[in-house]
């Protein structure tokens, strides 16, 4: 009932597609699976905003080789009219960015960045769980020794320290404006019991304010420098080791600034693909998966 037999890009599907015509001057690079957790490398055109015409290229794998082969197959012409193209912080899809697109400014999507942070604050929020659970067996067969029944300490929350360290999570991934009272208090018995938390929360808090609350792009420069020596003062070593993610792709994240874009739109269409596959409870057929898929949005 359709042209699936005839498609001209059914022999190499599975491995790539390209649809030169759709490129913008705008681009996002992000990778997404399709099935069995097989991951592929999606290039789309920003301007096309998730519908017909989106998807550039889809290419099966990540490595940077493999991605530029079939890209470089639309000529050198048309690829330097791209100028700008968005993406993560892997090196893969820089150096994808980088020789396909030579004329293009690369954009290191800020809520990577931001994310690594978040990871952050909750790497320090499981590392103290995992010390009050050890104290809480210790104590428990300390009180089993002595014959006695062992109570954890109660908060005024109701909580005890191990489910007030469990109960944190979410609180910290979300700005403290953004609290309910029950968090609020949360927070504050948090703070008060575990006060690494609190530095590391508002470490990633500075980071995400000079996201939002700047749009020069000097000025943003200036305050990263002194986010990067509050980080070396503090001394948490996954700080530290954010800090040196951002100095390597320094130029592609202050690039930011310049017309404020992020990778959003290479999500979003990641999620609609998601959504697709959903529909038709997986992918059997990655060939006639990826035809369908390509009617749509290419």
């Amino acid at each position: 009932m359709s042209d699936f037999n005839v498609w001209t890009q059914r022999l190499h599907a599975e491995n790539w597609l390209l649809f030169g015509k759709n490129l913008g001057k705008q681009l996002s690079i992000d990778e997404t699976s399709l099935s069995n957790g097989e991951l592929y490398t999606i290039v789309t055109n920003k301007s096309a905003k998730g519908k017909k015409g989106a998807v550039v290229a889809i290419v099966k794998g990540t490595k940077s080789e493999d991605v530029i082969k079939v890209l470089h197959k639309i000529p050198l012409e048309r690829r330097n009219l791209v100028k700008e193209i968005t993406l993560d912080m892997a090196g893969s899809m820089n150096l994808i960015a980088k020789r396909s697109f030579p004329k293009a400014e690369r954009v290191t999507d800020r809520f990577h960045v931001q994310k690594l942070a978040y990871e952050a604050v909750q790497e320090e929020r499981i590392r103290l769980r995992w010390i009050v659970i050890d104290d809480e067996n210790d104590a428990y067969k300390k009180s089993k020794i002595k014959g006695k029944i062992y109570r954890p300490k109660v908060l005024s929350n109701g909580d005890t320290m191990r489910q007030l360290l469990s109960r944190s999570r979410f609180l910290l991934f979300k700005s403290s404006s953004k609290w309910t009272e029950l968090q609020k208090h949360r927070a504050s018995l948090l703070f008060e019991f575990f006060p690494s938390i609190k530095k590391v929360y508002r470490l990633a808090q500075k980071l995400g304010y000079i996201f939002e609350n700047n749009t020069n792009k000097n000025v943003a420069r200036l305050k990263l420098a002194h986010w990067y020596d509050q980080v070396e003062k503090e001394g948490f070593k996954s700080f530290n080791t954010i800090a040196r993610s951002i100095q390597i792709h320094y130029e592609a994240i202050l690039n930011y600034f310049n017309n404020r874009s992020t990778n959003a739109s290479a999500e979003s269409f990641n999620a609609k693909i998601k959504e697709f596959r959903a529909q038709f409870r997986g992918v059997k057929d990655v060939k006639f998966f990826l035809y369908r898929l390509t009617k749509i949005y290419a």
